[in-house]
């Protein structure tokens, strides 16, 4: 604690807790993007609202940038402390506030993980239903930040979908509560929805009120084996149009190599190019529709193969194929791209897409996997052992350049679920127009005046 900035904001928010271990500075600082080095001032474990206000107003007076932190699982940089800033983490304040019977609410610390506000929600008969594999490290807060998305978003859609309400601390210090849980509310802007994705650059997220549903109906899995790339969208469009799908993703066999050098077991005796993982109700006519869909396939030729749950486990572990890709890829220290487009857009994006990969990284191991049900892939490019980071960087940086434009011209969005951050900040406007970014600047200069929310971020 050298730097004397440290004494005084200890001196000037009483009982908070800080960390200055060199070690600590590198947890806090870094998400799983680990192309920074942390380089940040402190970490500042906020207990309650009232110490998050302090801690900002402080930094406005000081001019000391501010990094929100959560479970710092987002893949653009959108949590990383390199240039001295205060990361400002939320792991403390992690409890529910409160459930609403009749509005079928749940109220959170933004600090709660997940699967905690999951948990949560299913004790009392119901169900939150955003979900992705971090659930057991991200928080709400980062879920909020980003909006989002993950493996049942064609069923539920994103984060944005079920926030009834939030409070944000500006960047002035000051609390907004926005949103009250009204279905019904005309009553102008809905600065709700600035804070939704906004990646803390407009004010930390401290808590919010989620809405619940129904719990899920008693689901099976099917895994499908595809021969060839082109096959994926009939293959949705088959399945969707005689069911209602849960989820619907796909992976290559590069993706499935990995996961199952990392542990999870085969599914078919016989290796093919593509597959796809697809959840639906387990009641007999969604059986019936599914089981059909599957032999229409068969007979077209689009599928090879296939398996369906037989129980619970044998269910978790074909999700195991898809949601232990990231994990499985993380030694390599991927290049991560998190693209979208419309689903009536994606066969020509696939189509041009594969094409432009395949000449742009000859003899890198590219793994796709994604989101297919709602237009959503992720293009992972692993490092060789004998190249330098700096080189591959660069090169991978030259592609995604490229790929930027061909999102640009089918109107899709360089980043779909984790953010804009520092990786995919100069791809912004491929994806929105001068007058947007001109527009964002100034929401942010409104509700951040001095400039010190997770600066550099989105935009400089």
């Amino acid at each position: 604690m050298t730097d004397p900035r440290i004494a005084d904001l200890q001196a000037s928010v009483p009982g908070l807790r800080l960390k200055t271990d060199p070690a600590d500075l590198e947890h806090y600082g870094r998400d799983w993007t680990r192309r920074w080095t942390p380089a940040p001032l402190a970490i500042a474990l906020a207990g309650n609202v009232e110490e998050v206000q302090s801690i900002v107003r402080w930094a406005k007076a000081n001019a000391v940038a501010i990094v929100p932190s959560g479970g710092r699982t987002g893949l653009s940089g959108g949590a990383v402390a390199a240039n001295g800033e205060l990361v400002v983490s939320l792991e403390r304040m992690n409890q529910v506030l409160g459930f609403d019977a009749i509005d079928r609410t749940l109220t959170v610390q933004a600090g709660i993980p997940l699967q905690l506000a999951q948990e949560a929600a299913r004790s009392h008969g119901l169900q939150y239903p955003v979900d992705f594999a971090a659930r057991g490290s991200c928080s709400i807060g980062g879920n909020i930040a980003t909006n989002a998305g993950g493996i049942r978003v064609v069923r539920y859609g994103n984060t944005r979908e079920w926030i009834a309400g939030l409070k944000l601390v500006t960047g002035d210090g000051e609390l907004l509560d926005v949103g009250r849980s009204l279905v019904k509310n005309s009553s102008g802007y809905d600065l709700r929805h600035l804070a939704i994705a906004s990646e803390g650059t407009l004010g930390i997220v401290v808590e919010a009120t989620l809405k619940l549903t129904d719990p899920p109906p008693p689901t099976n899995v099917m895994l499908l084996a595809l021969p060839s790339f082109d096959a994926l969208m009939q293959v949705f469009d088959a399945f969707r149009a005689r069911l209602p799908l849960q989820a619907f993703e796909f992976l290559t066999d590069r993706a499935l190599h990995h996961v199952l050098a990392h542990g999870a077991q085969a599914p078919f005796a016989e290796t093919h190019p593509y597959y796809v993982v697809t959840e639906f109700a387990s009641d007999e006519g969604s059986e019936t529709e599914a089981l059909a869909a599957f032999e229409q396939c068969m007979e077209a030729g689009l599928v090879s193969d296939g398996v369906i749950s037989q129980s619970d486990a044998q269910a978790a572990q074909l999700w195991r194929l898809r949601e232990g890709i990231t994990e499985s890829l993380a030694k390599h220290v991927p290049y991560k791209n998190d693209i979208s487009v419309r689903l009536s857009a994606m066969p020509a994006f696939l189509a041009e897409t594969q094409a432009l990969l395949g000449e742009a990284y000859p003899h890198f191991d590219v793994v796709w996997f994604g989101h297919i049900g709602d237009g959503n892939l992720h293009i992972n490019v692993l490092k060789p052992d004998d190249m330098a980071q700096t080189d591959f960087v660069a090169d991978c940086d030259r592609v995604t350049k490229l790929l930027a434009e061909r999102l640009h011209a089918h109107g899709g969005s360089i980043s779909a679920e984790h953010g804009i951050g520092l990786v995919k900040k100069p791809y912004l406007s491929s994806t929105r127009s001068a007058t947007e970014i001109a527009t964002m600047r100034g929401i942010k200069a409104v509700l951040d005046p001095a400039g010190i929310m997770n600066p550099g971020k989105l935009f400089d």
